[in-house]
C-alpha cells in the first residue's frame, strides 16, 4: 500500500530532496570532455559529505558506486569508473541521498557538445515526458494517467520507453509503493492520494525498448545500443499541482 507521509514527513523530504538536486545540478556542471565517470563519483562524495548527507546508493542491494552515471548507450545503473566523457556523449547523471532518515533521488542527462539532431530530440522527448508526468500528479489522478503522459509524449515523437525499470514511491525507504510505470498497464490503477510522495522517471530510447544488463551485474543498456535518456523528479502529492520536492533550495547555487 501507497504511504502517504504527515507533514513533518514531507518536510524531511524536502530537506533530502534539495541535497540531492543541488548535487544533481553541481555533477551536471562539472560535466565535460575529459572527465571521467569516477571523477563525478568523488566530487558526489565530497558534496554529500559537506552537507551531512550519506548515498542511499552505495551498498543498496550490493551497488557498488555513490551515484549511477550512465553514458550513451547506458539506460541506468552504471558504475562510476574510469571512462572519459567525450564530445557527443549523453551522460545520465542519478543522485540518491539519505539525511536524517530521509531519502531523495532525482536525475538529469546531460548532452555534451551534442549535434545529432536524433540525439537531442531524444533528451529534449525524455524531459518533455518529464514535466507532462508531473502535471498528472495531483489526488484526482491514477498512476495510470502518469504513465499513459510519459508514454504518449515518447510515442508521439518516435520514442521508446523502458518496461522493465519504473518509478516508484519514496520515503524512509527508496523504493517503496507504488511503482510508476513509464507505459500505461491494463487494468485500474492506484489512485494518486494527498501526501503520497514518488519518484518520476523516464526513461526513453532511441531505439526499441529492450535492455539488458552487462556483465557487472548492474549497468543497464538498450538491447540494441542505441541513446537512451533519463530524467527523474520527487514530488508530493497534493489536490492542486504537484509539489516537486527535487529542487535545490539549499542556497549552495551551482
Amino acid at each position: 500500500m501507497a504511504l502517504v507521509k504527515s507533514e513533518s514527513e514531507l518536510e524531511g523530504l524536502r530537506v533530502s530532496g534539495s541535497i540531492a538536486a543541488m548535487i544533481r545540478d553541481r555533477l551536471a556542471a562539472s560535466v565535460a570532455p575529459g572527465v571521467t565517470t569516477g571523477e563525478l563519483g568523488d566530487y558526489a562524495a565530497e558534496l554529500m559529505t559537506a552537507n551531512g548527507a550519506k548515498s542511499a546508493f552505495l551498498g543498496y542491494r550490493g551497488y557498488p558506486g555513490m551515484i549511477c552515471v550512465s553514458v550513451n548507450e547506458e539506460v541506468v545503473h552504471g558504475i562510476p569508473g574510469r571512462r572519459r566523457i567525450r564530445l557527443g556523449d549523453i551522460v545520465s547523471i542519478d543522485v540518491g541521498v539519505r539525511h536524517q532518515g530521509y531519502v531523495g533521488d532525482t536525475a538529469t542527462t546531460v548532452m555534451v557538445g551534442v549535434t545529432d539532431q536524433d540525439v537531442i530530440r531524444l533528451v529534449q522527448t525524455a524531459e518533455t515526458a518529464l514535466r507532462e508526468a508531473v502535471r498528472q500528479a495531483c489526488a484526482s489522478k491514477r498512476v495510470s494517467d502518469i504513465s499513459g503522459a510519459i508514454e504518449r509524449t515518447a510515442l508521439d515523437r518516435g520514442c521508446s520507453v523502458v518496461r522493465k525499470f519504473v518509478g516508484h514511491g519514496i520515503g524512509r525507504e527508496m523504493h517503496e509503493e507504488p511503482q510508476v510505470p513509464n507505459f500505461r498497464q491494463k487494468g485500474r490503477s492506484s489512485k494518486l492520494r494527498t501526501g503520497m510522495v514518488l519518484c518520476l522517471e523516464p526513461m526513453l530510447n532511441m531505439g526499441g525498448h529492450d535492455v539488458e544488463v552487462l556483465a557487472d551485474g548492474w549497468t543497464v543498456v538498450t538491447k540494441d545500443r542505441t541513446f537512451s535518456a533519463h530524467f527523474e523528479h520527487m514530488v508530493a502529492i497534493r489536490n492542486g499541482d504537484a509539489e516537486i520536492l527535487s529542487l535545490d533550495k539549499t542556497g549552495a547555487g551551482n
